[in-house]
């Protein structure tokens, strides 16, 4: 299964801000009916589906599921034989066994959602996005922030890169799918959400943030001192590219000394905009490599045309910087085009595609492909490590200083 290169967008969200699941149906809407026990056993035992041509099968042995399923058909008889309380909902033992199948394959990003969850995540939005202003990922066990949004409310409440939602108001979230979450979370400017937060070495803490309407440039760009150009990413839009365009033909006029791209906290967003970022840094070459399960690929190629492809470029990234932007940083990095400061990157990078299920059963998520770059590294869990490593400290943000771009200038200036 190849991707067109169209706007997929990765799976890193650019949460509370952005919903961007893109499922392969729109919603549905009923609720399962009760199933008796024939029903199921003859609806697991229809042939499979046939594997796409582009893919190798997972296994060279056939399968014989009558004889696969008989320990799951001797467990299911034995529950409604036995089993103090009944009738059981056989529905939802089905919904069990689903889940409890890709759970069972240990990547946290495929996973099963129900008819009704299904159904809310599908449910549009209304009105302007409102909420706390932070990236998150959905695709792991809880919720988890990605990076605040500058000047959001959840900067100002000291949100950091890691931190996972497991309480929203008092109502655990354990085992509810993060993109519910997320929705939970949304709610009109001017309201208070109390979030329960589960960090590294510490204990969980409640933080209590108030909502706002959230409006984020994805670009913004300026002359330092010392005609050094700087551009800030702040997320891969659908039109960041073409303002990319724009902002460096301002820049470029002034002919700077070099040009510092910062993309800390930028926690991604459409794929063909981080080609179109790409390109403008590089002449020619690959931007990333999309590889399948079958190890087959496919390589997404820089477009020419480039505007900056032979200015001095210093790459700023932390642990908030996933996705697209690791995919820009990890080819401006392999083509050795510019030096990454800063700290190691998120690591998010790989493809997820929903497929929804028969008798409006719900759907289930399945990781079909990975992101490396140009290079073949791996982003996905690993992230990327910058060539020179500076933390950015509690005391350094309390002081409003910045170490990680002070090094980046003085690299520009001094070569080293």
């Amino acid at each position: 299964m190849k991707s067109n290169g169209g706007k997929i967008l990765l799976f890193v969200f650019l949460g509370l801000v952005l919903i961007g699941l893109v499922f392969s149906v729109g919603l549905w809407t009923g609720s399962i009916l009760n199933r008796n026990v024939g029903d199921l056993r003859s609806a697991i035992q229809l042939p499979l589906p046939s594997t796409p041509s582009d893919q190798t099968a997972s296994t060279a042995v056939p399968v014989d599921r009558n004889t696969l399923f008989v320990p799951f058909w001797e467990a299911w008889d034995t529950l409604h034989q036995q089993y103090v309380d009944q009738p059981l909902n056989d529905s939802l033992l089905l919904q069990g066994a689903i889940r409890g199948m890709l759970s069972s394959i240990g990547d946290p990003h495929t996973s099963y959602m129900d008819p009704i969850e299904f159904q809310q995540a599908n449910a549009p939005l209304e009105g302007e996005y409102e909420g706390i202003g932070a990236y998150v990922d959905t695709t792991g066990e809880f919720l988890t922030i990605i990076s605040p949004m500058p000047d959001s409310p959840a900067e100002k409440a000291g949100l950091k890169s890691g931190d996972k939602v497991v309480n929203i108001n008092g109502e655990d979230m354990t085992g509810i799918d993060p993109n519910l979450v997320l929705r939970k979370i949304l709610g009109p400017a001017g309201t208070e959400v109390a979030l329960t937060i589960e960090r590294k070495d510490v204990e969980d803490f409640v933080v209590k943030i108030i909502r706002s309407k959230i409006l984020l440039p994805s670009i913004e760009s300026k002359m330092l001192d010392n005609n050094i150009a700087y551009i800030n990413l702040s997320s891969f839009a659908s039109d960041t590219g073409p303002k990319l365009r724009e902002d460096l033909k301002t820049l470029l006029a002034n002919n700077p000394k070099g040009l510092v791209l910062d993309m800390r906290n930028d926690g991604g967003g459409y794929l063909d905009t981080a080609v179109q970022v790409v390109s403008e840094f590089l002449k020619e070459g690959t931007v990333l490599i999309e590889q399948y399960g079958d190890k087959s690929e496919h390589k997404y190629p820089v477009q020419s045309g480039g505007l900056a492809t032979d200015i001095p470029i210093v790459v700023l990234v932390n642990g908030g910087t996933a996705s697209a932007a690791e995919i820009t940083a990890g080819a401006i990095q392999d083509y050795k085009r510019g030096m990454l400061i800063g700290e190691k990157t998120y690591g998010k990078g790989s493809v997820q595609q929903w497929s929804t299920l028969a008798n409006e059963a719900g759907a289930i998520r399945v990781t079909i492909a990975r992101w490396l770059t140009p290079n073949g590294r791996q982003i996905n869990g690993v992230g990327l490590t910058p060539d020179i490593e500076i933390k950015l400290t509690e005391d350094d943000f309390k002081n409003k200083k910045d170490p990680q771009l002070d090094r980046a200038i003085e690299y520009i200036l001094q070569g080293k």
